[in-house]
């Protein structure tokens, strides 16, 4: 499923116009990522967490030509699913 369809499957579900599904999944998408850069998290419960974690910096390799070569440090996003997502993706 690609953004397009998921606003097509809330206008669906919600009964909002199209236009208007999709100004509500900009707003949700552009919350969750304003809470995430803020160094916060996002809880949903039922369906999961939004977090972020700092990996350091690290050395790796360049996998064509093997040469050494720096990783710099990042924040990375993370998801980890809530019990009712897993239940419902398991029945």
């Amino acid at each position: 499923m690609n953004k397009m369809d998921l606003v097509s499957s809330v206008a669906d579900h919600s009964g909002l116009s199209k236009n208007n599904a999709a100004k509500a999944v900009d707003a949700v998408i552009g919350s969750i990522t304003g809470a995430l850069k803020g160094g916060g998290d996002v809880r949903l419960v039922g369906f999961g967490t939004f977090s972020t974690s700092k990996r350091k910096a690290s050395t790796g390799r360049n996998p064509r030509t093997g040469e050494p070569m720096q990783i710099p440090a990042f924040t990375q996003a993370k998801f980890k699913a809530g019990k009712g997502l897993k239940d419902a993706v398991n029945a």
